[in-house]
């Protein structure tokens, strides 16, 4: 995908002061959100700040979506899902769940890069099997 591609994405925001619906939107260069009235912005999730001027981090909570990302097993592209939860505080933490073919394939936690946690995915996809896109690479 080139770096004008833009993907949107829903899910959820969770912290102590309860949970909403966002949309998220990865352009190829930057993650962008809207939480409870402020804009974030980074350059990966893990680096969301607030666009007003404050700079202040996005911390304090878990963000968590779906996206679909199919699968190509013996030249059959299948539907997959891939479950993306994110925790934001001290460390950032992510875990990706690919749900694919009745099973869950999981990368257990990656330190917030989307990549290596994508790459743990593939890996125990069965022989032959790839991802039909790759999601942007701003995530």
């Amino acid at each position: 995908m080139s770096s004008e591609s833009t993907e949107v994405w829903t899910g959820w925001y969770r912290d102590r002061g309860g949970a909403e619906a966002i949309v998220i939107t990865v352009d190829g260069r930057q993650v962008s959100t809207r939480i409870r009235g402020v804009s974030y912005t980074g350059e990966s999730f893990g680096a969301l700040r607030a666009a007003d001027g404050s700079g202040e981090a996005l911390t304090g909570c878990v963000l968590e979506w779906d996206l679909p990302l199919p699968v190509v097993l013996d030249g059959a592209t299948e539907q997959a899902t891939l479950g993306c939860l994110l925790t934001l505080g001290e460390r950032v933490d992510l875990s990706l769940t690919l749900h694919h073919g009745g099973a869950a394939y999981e990368s257990g936690i990656a330190g917030g890069d989307f990549e290596e946690a994508l790459d743990r995915v593939r890996r125990q996809l069965p022989e032959g099997a790839a991802f039909g896109r790759r999601p942007l690479q701003a995530a």
